[in-house]
């Protein structure tokens, strides 16, 4: 109401404020009213935050922040109060503690009601403002104590613990550990008393107000609230001493009196009755005479609870319930044992206590121990009700899979059972039929059914049955005899017999379950596990003090004076029980020992087995083997053969019963070899063994073992135990060691090596004799106990030797394709045995073997016919071995080593082998690794690693062979780009043809392994120089030289492309190498430049531009003159440093290259090669900005005349090219170029003389230009005729556009000459030589194909004036039945050009194009005279049509079968990506090229023309193709790079806003070069054939038709639109009686047509996807004209605009026509209504003879056709 930005009542001036009102008041009153906030207190404690200053005395404390802060914690939006909060503990924190204290009048209050607060976030953040707070204040807060500690209390006991956890840091902060009790004493009347109101007085209604709460807040507040006050009152409780709880006895007994305390134990909120139990208890402990008073109520809400199993309640309940029958002794008295509570309880129990048993169970001895005898009498009937449930609650789904709940069942199962056997532990018959109850009902078909179940075997219950046993032995005063024979003197007769009973049982149970024939493998297990925990309990796996905190129980004898007694000590361990004093175990184990070896042998029970193994395994005695001879007694007839290798070494070890057990019973079982049975007799062998007494029996029975026919399974299990196990180990040591079983593994080797080289099915896995020895020889090579091999040392050095030979013979055998599994099984033998052995490779044999997997690593799957699976073991084998070298070698490589073999094989492999990509890759890969495996050695890494790169670098020499072995192809393009000047022989014309080889040159296979390993050694390593490898820098010069190579090789073979790929992918780039090396490159390069020049200056000046300061060029070179007399390798440097010399040094080198041309010239000049020289050199310096003084040129220039006057043989006019050096035509290059300079630089000074003489000798080379083109393969041909052509363009573009005035300085009919003479001479010749060169070169993809050539002859081409293309001189060429209406020049023209369109080089089609293009425009006219004669002849077709020139729509036709082929896979609408260059960017180019010209043409014509030209495309189906072409070419956003990201600004560059260049020889943009040119040819389309385009997009599908709609109108609309209308605006045409008017922003045209009395004014407006949509045409002002023929001419317009393809200042021109005739009384077609016809501008001739009426031929036929009628559309009778 009162916004700020309102309307307010007059003479109100401000807003409405709260604050001002109190200020008011408080100017009025004197004081603040106290209804703001809350009630005032009679403390004088202030419920609210005064609003002003000096309300009174203590409000002028209170900071203005502290106030905005505390109003704030009065809001009742939660985010607020949070940030209210949160600010005022960082303000408690900040501020200064005077001003703090401030705050603490008011602080009890807020703090009450907010620490209360629904939200937890808000009560956490008030705790730890509080905190803040206290921190401050201090004992400052002493005095609002009391006022403030009840809800502190309750904030401490508060349901969300973080909240909890912060009020008691606050009480913490507040209190020292010994000042809490006091501080709680302090306030204890004022707590408790605000706690009995929360538990008594509060309802939900009076903690929330019931109008802005909602219910479900109020409610959870309410219950917050009850939870933690009953938290607090125990809290209360047990913080207190006795002495401050007395005082509190009258408050808490009313508590107690009250009917709504005792409710809250079945409020049915689980917290609450959780906190009412806790409160309970605290009371029993604290109180105890209270309860007692009220115990009518306790006793029953307590017990008769027992069964509420809620997770939160129970803990608190049965801690209640255990208070109550300690501190009530008549509780019994006041419920119903029999029928309220045990039924509950053994419910609760058969249920397995709701998952709850771990809570719940160890709460049931202390539970019956504290039962009366009226209760539990009957004894027999509850402690058998009692069990049984206990009992049947391990069967309840939850304590089935919980193993922490069975195991808490099982133990207060038998700790109720040990306590109830004490409690009837006398001969009374009563008790003895409950003790028989126990032990017969109870406990052994407990033990029976742990037995049968896996995961009772794994709990408590077998150690406490062993514990149970050790008790009662003792108390039964069991010695080592049976009771009664030597004894203890206090042998008690009952726990006697308990023993020998609980012995019987056990005996049957286990007897029962191993003698049957079907006995189950878990119950087997079972016995065994219950027989060893017996023997051992700490074998149990769930025995007991397993390091869990436990209680102990202690229990008294019953008769003794303290009765019953229970010790609970919680924390401490549970002792181990005593070990069994009986020997009944012993008895039974042999027993049950005998039943197993009688399954064994008689019924192969292999379950019997396999428990005779455990039992063995945990019983060995002689005593236990005694009783397993004696059940066999078969066995001892006749001494078994077996015996007879021990009789005379060990004739005790016969004597001994294990041995005998071993020899007669488990050496015939291993010859059985069935696999699974091995594990387990090999168990029994250590069994056995363990029974020996000297280390020297146990390695003598070993060897018998091992000289035995036993499969090699066994010993590798022997082996594989005894290194699993410390105690076994030391019995299999020394025959481990020792040469029985060294020999018989070294034989072994042997085999399997000879078996694995006769095939596959040697070492095959399905082979019985092989299926464990790979696994024997790989364990025995691999382990490794106490840092030495498991055997003998040297027995390992001869294994590795076989496997060396082995992998070495079969290398060579892998071709036959089936060495795989033999390479397989040492592979993995290797990779264990160098993993594992530490120091291995210290035996050369190991050394030798890994050198061998390097060098298989390094070869291509190819050539080792290898699997992948055999690849990653080969190699992982090799690099662990390498890593385990390297971590152990010396500091330096060795000759002899595996790093220094390896370094040479790879070597000895670069230089005699040519690899493919895929093999060096697998080469570079295994070096790389190897060489990542020696950095990572440690700090000698980098060390062995520059070591490593050493011995791989090859010598000077053997750089230089690989250099020379390169091919020479890369000549070519430097050379024909002017970056380098070499002229030595060319060589003939095979050598310039490539040839595609798979394999690279071994100078490129070198470079890229070295290039890789130098850019792998550490960055922090490179600057120290005794690292860095002594010839680096030629290795990285040696590598520059490659690249630099492969950039210059022009259309390389595949192989060397992706060779630069594999490099880009390694990363080994000139990039990152030029750092290598630092200086010392830059000066290697240069002094291989001077000294062989060449490639090698092309690969310093790549260098120089990198990265390299102008200032280290000029070091290099001194001084200028030290390249002089000029040689071809100082030539290349020269050219090179040229750009990077300072103005005086290329000064300098200018005169000295000029005083050497004039020593040449006055001397012999013999030697053509210093006046190239030093032209050349010259000619260097001018292009760099040298200046050079006139007469320096004119001399130069006058020396070249009279070279040419004295031996014109120099200048090769009219020579033979094929037998001219190459020196002789780089002279002629130099001069060339030395003239083309003087044109277009200092054109000024030359004279008539120097004119004659330079235009004579470029039409003279012109002409041996013309006269050789069989010579144009050589690449210095190439460049000579390019040069002359580059002459022609700039003396080209000197006349057409001569420079600001040039015109006036030259001579005077020079121009004329030109144009009269030379032009005429150039342009007869180059047009034929252009056709010339695509015939005698007729492909393109040949690699001596002159492609420079062609683009220096189509670049002269593009200046040739239209006049000379239309006289033309070409032979003539026509097609028969070709229609035509042109001249025979230019038919001919058409004919020999247009074919050209369709060559495969882009020089040639842009060409042919631009002179194409320019006679383009000329070629309508010659079809007017045969449309004129077509119209008088007057058919009746339907509307004629004319074909654009025949010549270019054959080219056309054949163009659309290839591109069908090309894109007709894709649908309209996605982009073909092309690849530049490619035959389909060609044969696409061509096809453009070809519609651009036709566009041109079409363009050109007049509208009648036009009608019929667009009428055969549209019959053709060319101009349909064409667009559906376009939409596949043109890319989606056509924006061009770095243009905004918004591709549809409005001032963003595209493809359609700029111009396209066709550059003959222009190079860049080629990726976008198609894309612009679909995009020019599209906008060309839609500007001059809208109508066709139009058509077309309406008879598409609506995908197409919305793609095409979408990029129109986003790309193309706006520019065509503003370029229509802005014609319309600049246009000069003139109407007569109409005038035209633009509105570029509207895009509107408004037409103003006015005759006499008739005014007409048609407003047209052009759609937002033009001219796609239709033009709209509406009416503006109209005078004299009628409704209905103003509606025909409206709609003749439109009709108009629409259907013709020209623009709307054409459009209007044709309405007027029509308007015009109508006013001369030119009748309208009666078809149409329109005088002039809307497409092809004719009268309405065809008259009606019955009714006169004149219509439009073309209106007549498609009325016939369309009726199929011929009456007249007025009269209907018969046309005639």
């Amino acid at each position: 109401m009162g916004g700020k930005n309102k309307q307010r009542t007059k003479g109100n001036f401000r807003p409405s404020s709260s604050g001002r009102a109190a200020e008011l008041l408080a100017r009025e009153t004197g004081a603040v009213p106290g209804f703001v906030g809350f009630s005032t207190s009679s403390s004088g404690d202030m419920g609210y935050v005064p609003a002003v200053h000096g309300a009174d005395e203590i409000d002028s404390l209170v900071d203005a922040d502290f106030r905005m802060v505390l109003r704030k914690l009065s809001k009742r939006d939660t985010v607020t109060k949070l940030k209210a909060v949160q600010e005022f503990g960082a303000m408690c924190q900040e501020r200064e503690s005077e001003i703090v204290k401030g705050v603490l009048p008011y602080w009890p209050r807020i703090y009450c009601r907010i620490s209360l607060d629904h939200d937890r976030r808000v009560r956490e953040a008030t705790q730890q403002a509080f905190e803040q707070l206290i921190l401050k204040v201090r004992r400052n807060l002493a005095p609002y104590l009391k006022s403030i500690m009840g809800h502190w209390l309750i904030a401490q006991c508060d349901t969300y613990p973080p909240a909890a956890s912060a009020a008691v840091v606050a009480f913490q902060v507040a209190f020292p550990l010994n000042k809490q009790t006091e501080a709680l004493s302090f306030c204890k009347e004022e707590v408790l008393s605000i706690l009995l109101d929360n538990l008594l007085k509060e309802t939900p209604e009076t903690v929330s107000d019931p109008q802005t709460v909602p219910e479900e807040e109020r409610t959870a507040k309410y219950t917050r609230l009850l939870t933690s006050s009953l938290l607090a009152v125990k809290k209360l409780l047990t913080s207190l001493p006795q002495r401050d709880l007395d005082p509190l006895a009258e408050k808490l007994a009313h508590l107690l009196a009250q009917s709504k305390f005792w409710k809250y134990g079945k409020h049915k909120s689980p917290q609450i009755r959780g906190a009412f139990f806790e409160a309970v208890s605290a009371l029993c402990e604290c109180t105890p005479q209270l309860i007692l008073a009220e115990s009518s109520r306790a006793c029953p809400m307590v017990l008769l609870s027992i069964d509420d199993t809620d997770p939160v309640v129970l803990p608190a309940l049965w801690e209640a319930v255990l208070h109550v029958l300690s501190s009530v002794p008549d509780c019994w008295l006041h419920v119903n044992a029999r029928k309220g509570v045990l039924p509950k309880l053994w419910l609760l129990l058969r249920e397995g206590g709701r998952g709850l048993a771990t809570v719940l169970y160890p709460n049931l001895l202390p539970f019956i121990s504290k039962l009366p005898q009226e209760v539990v009498d009957p004894g027999l009937d509850f402690y058998s009700t009692f069990f049984t449930s206990i009992i049947q609650g391990l069967s309840s789904e939850r304590a089935a899979c919980s193993p922490s709940e069975s195991a808490a069942i099982i133990s207060a199962t038998m700790e109720c059972l040990r306590y109830s056997v004490l409690q009837n532990a006398t001969e009374d018959e009563e008790h003895r039929r409950v003790q028989n109850m126990m032990l017969r009902d109870q406990l052994l078909p407990l033990v029976d059914s742990a037995i049968g179940n896996s995961a009772l075997q794994n709990g408590p219950l077998f150690p406490q049955v062993t514990h149970i046993l050790a008790s009662w032995e003792k108390r039964g005063g069991w010695g080592a005899g049976p009771p009664g024979e030597g004894g203890a003197e206090a042998a008690d007769p009952t726990f006697c017999r308990l023993v020998s009973d609980l012995w019987e049982g056990l005996e049957r149970l286990c007897v029962q379950r191993v003698d049957s024939e079907e006995a189950q493998q878990g119950a087997l297990m079972g016995v065994a596990v219950l027989l060893r925990t017996m023997r051992d309990p700490r074998a149990g796996s769930g025995a007991i003090g397993r390091g869990k905190k436990a209680v102990k129980l202690c229990f008294a004898d019953p008769d003794g004076e303290d009765g019953k007694q229970e010790v609970r000590e919680e924390g401490k361990r549970t002792e181990e029980p005593p070990p069994l004093k009986s020997s009944r175990l012993e008895g039974l184990v042999c027993a049950l020992a005998e039943l197993a070896v009688t399954y064994v042998t008689e019924r192969d029970s292999a379950h019997h087995l396999r428990f005779l193994s455990a039992l063995l395994r945990s019983f060995a005695s002689p005593r236990l083997f005694q009783a397993l001879l004696d059940a066999d007694v078969e066995a001892d007839r006749g001494m078994d053969s077996s015996l007879e290798g021990l009789r005379k070494p060990g004739e005790a070890l016969t004597q001994n019963p294990a041995v005998l057990f071993l020899l007669r019973k488990v050496v015939v079982w291993l010859r059985r070899e069935r696999e699974e049975d091995t594990e387990l007799l090999v168990s029994m062998v250590f069994s056995s063994l363990l029974c020996c007494s000297t280390q020297e029996e146990k390695t003598l029975i070993l060897n018998h073992m091992t000289n035995m026919d036993l499969s090699w399974g066994v010993l590798l299990q022997i082996i594989q135990k005894a290194c699993a196990d410390t105690d076994l180990l030391d019995a299999a040591a020394s025959w481990m060691k020792g040469p029985v079983l060294g020999e018989k593994l070294v034989q072994l080797a042997g085999r399997l090596c000879t078996a694995g080289l006769r095939g596959p099915m040697g070492v095959s896995p399905s082979t019985g004799s092989h299926t464990h020895s790979w696994a024997l020889v790989s364990l025995v090579l691999s382990q490794q106990l106490n840092n030495e091999a498991v055997i003998g040392e040297s027995y390992v050095e001869k294994i590795i030797e076989q496997l060396h030979s082995t992998l070495s013979e079969a290398k060579g055998l892998l071709d036959a394709g089936d060495m795989e599994p033999l390479v397989s099984f040492i592979c993995d033998v290797a990779s264990n045995f160098f993993s594992s052995m530490k120091g291995c490779l210290q035996l050369v044999s190991a050394e030798d073997l890994l050198l061998t997997l390097f060098q298989l690593c390094a070869q291509d799957q190819d050539a080792t016919r290898l699997s992948d699976s055999s690849l990653l073991k080969l190699r992982h084998a090799c690099f662990t071995g390498a890593s385990s070298l390297v971590g152990h070698s010396d500091p330096e490589i060795r000759k002899g080593s595996f790093l220094y073999g390896a370094a040479l094989w790879v070597k000895n492999q670069l230089f005699s082998c040519t690899f493919g990509k895929k093999s060096l890759q697998v080469l570079i890969a295994a070096v790389q690794n190897l060489a990542e495996t020696v950095i990572n050695a440690g700090q000698r890494g980098p060390h062995l690693l520059v070591q490593f790169i050493s011995h791989l670098t090859p010598t000077e020499e053997e750089w230089r062979k690989m250099r020379q072995a390169l091919p020479p192809q890369w000549v070519k393009r430097p050379l024909l780009s002017g970056r380098l000047r070499i002229t030595c022989d060319y060589p003939p014309a095979d050598v310039w043809k490539l040839r595609a080889s798979p394999r690279l040159p071994s100078h490129l296979s070198t470079v890229a392994l070295l290039g890789q390993l130098l850019c792998m050694v550490p960055e922090e390593q490179q600057g120290v120089a005794s690292l860095w490898p002594p010839d680096a820098k030629h290795t990285v010069s040696e590598v520059l030289y490659a690249l630099q190579w492969c950039e210059e090789m022009e259309g390389s073979p595949v192989v060397v492309s992706e060779f630069c790929g594999m490099l880009r992918e390694l990363n080994v780039t000139a990039e990152r190498l030029r750092h290598k090396g630092g200086c010392e490159v830059l000066e290697t390069l240069f002094e291989r430049s001077r000294n062989e020049g060449a490639l090698w200056s092309l690969t310093l000046e790549s260098y120089i531009q990198s990265e390299v300061e102008s200032a280290d060029v000029q070091k290099l070179c001194k001084s200028v003159e030290s390249l002089f007399p000029l040689t071809e390798p100082g030539l290349c440097t020269a050219q090179v440093l040229c750009p990077s010399l300072s103005p005086e040094e290329r000064g300098h080198m200018a005169t000295l290259s000029v005083a050497a041309l004039l020593d040449w010239h006055c001397g012999s000049q013999d030697n053509e090669h210093v006046a190239t020289a030093n032209l050349a050199a010259l000619h260097c310096c001018l292009r760099a900005g040298t200046e050079v003084g006139a007469e320096v040129l004119q001399g130069v220039m006058a020396m070249l005349m009279e070279w040419r006057n004295s031996k014109e043989e120099r200048f090769l006019f009219g020579s033979d090219l094929k037998k001219v050096p190459a020196g002789l035509l780089s002279l002629n290059v130099e001069m060339g170029r030395f003239l083309c300079w003087g044109v277009t630089q200092c054109s000024e000074i030359l004279l008539d003389t120097q004119w004659d003489f330079l235009l004579c000798s470029m039409l003279a080379w012109l002409e041996t230009v013309t006269e050789n083109t069989a010579s144009f393969w050589n690449p210095w041909v190439q460049l000579f005729v390019c040069e002359n052509c580059d002459l022609i363009v700039q003396l080209s573009q000197f006349f057409s556009s001569p420079p600001a005035g040039a015109a006036d300085q030259i001579p005077a009919n020079l121009t004329s000459e030109w144009e009269e003479f030379f032009l005429e001479g150039i342009h007869t010749r180059l047009l034929p030589l252009l056709v010339t060169i695509t015939e005698e070169f007729p492909d393109p993809d040949d690699a001596l194909f002159p492609l420079p050539v062609l683009g220096a002859v189509g670049e002269v081409l593009c200046y040739v004036p239209v006049q000379m293309v239309m006289q033309n001189k070409l032979p003539p060429r026509f097609v028969v039945a070709q229609r035509t209406n042109l001249p025979e020049p230019l038919q001919t023209l058409l004919n020999t050009l247009a074919p050209l369109l369709l060559f495969k080089a882009r020089p040639v089609q842009l060409a042919v194009f631009h002179v194409l293009h320019k006679v383009m425009p000329e070629l309508p006219k010659y079809d007017v005279d045969s449309n004129n004669a077509r119209c008088e002849d007057d058919n009746d077709e339907e509307e004629p049509s004319l074909s654009p020139p025949a010549a270019l729509m054959s080219i056309l036709v054949a163009m659309e079968e290839l591109m069908d082929g090309v894109l007709g896979a894709l649908q309209v609408g996605e982009f073909a990506v092309v690849q530049p260059l490619s035959d389909e960017s060609c044969c696409i180019l061509g096809y453009l090229l070809i519609w651009k010209l036709i566009l041109t043409f079409f363009k050109a014509s007049s509208s009648q023309l036009r009608v019929q030209y667009s009428q055969y495309l549209r019959k053709s189906g060319s101009l349909h193709c064409l667009l559906q072409h376009l939409f596949r070419l043109m890319p989606e956003n056509p924006v061009l790079p770095g243009q905004p990201a918004e591709s549809g600004a409005r001032d963003a560059k595209t493809l359609f806003t700029e111009a396209l260049e066709l550059s003959v020889r222009g190079s860049k943009g080629l990726e976008r070069e198609l894309a612009h040119l679909a995009c020019s040819v599209y906008y060309a389309t839609l500007k001059d054939m809208p109508a066709m385009v139009r058509l077309w997009w309406n008879g598409q599908d609506k995908r197409v038709s919305a793609a095409v709609d979408r990029f129109t109108s986003k790309y193309v609309s706006g520019v065509l639109s503003s370029q229509e209308i802005a014609a319309v605006h600049g246009s000069t045409q003139t109407f007569e009686n109409m005038t035209v008017k633009a509105r570029s922003a509207a895009r509107e045209a408004i037409a103003t047509y006015s005759v006499d009395d008739i005014f007409i004014e048609l407003v047209i407006q052009l759609p937002l996807n033009y001219p796609l949509g239709s033009i709209s045409v509406e009416s503006g002002r109209r005078v004299g004209v009628s409704a209905q023929q103003w509606r025909n001419w409206t709609l003749q317009l439109s009709t108009y605009l629409t259907h013709q393809n020209g623009s709307i200042m054409e459009g209007l021109a044709l309405w007027k026509n029509n308007v015009d005739k109508r006013f001369e009384g030119v009748e309208d077609c009666m078809i149409c209504f329109s005088v002039i016809h809307g497409s092809n501008y004719s009268l309405p001739k065809k008259a009606c003879r019955t009714c006169k009426k004149k219509f439009h031929s073309a209106c007549l036929y498609k009325w016939f056709t369309s009726s199929n009628k011929s009456t007249c559309p007025l009269c209907r009778e018969t046309f005639f």
